[in-house]
């Protein structure tokens, strides 16, 4: 994980809550940046994926760490 990334803690939130709030975050950054996302809900997995391919952002990586999903994405 890059140390300079904007993080949001999206864990205990359920859809559609994860990507509202990535979506209101990832609104403050400047193109480029980075925003680390952590969430518990299983279904932020293909909703992340979704999001950056509608909106045009990067997913540069998904993982898994014990319960969590942890995303990070490039604004576009």
């Amino acid at each position: 994980m890059t140390t300079d990334a904007h993080t949001l803690d999206a864990r205990g939130l359920n859809c559609p809550l994860p990507i509202l709030r990535t979506r209101k975050a990832i609104a403050e950054l400047e193109s480029g940046e980075v925003l680390e996302v952590s969430a518990t809900d299983p279904g932020a997995i293909k909703d992340m994926d979704a999001f950056c391919r509608q909106t045009g952002h990067q997913l540069l990586s998904s993982l898994q760490v014990k319960d969590t999903f942890v995303f990070q994405i490039r604004k576009s």
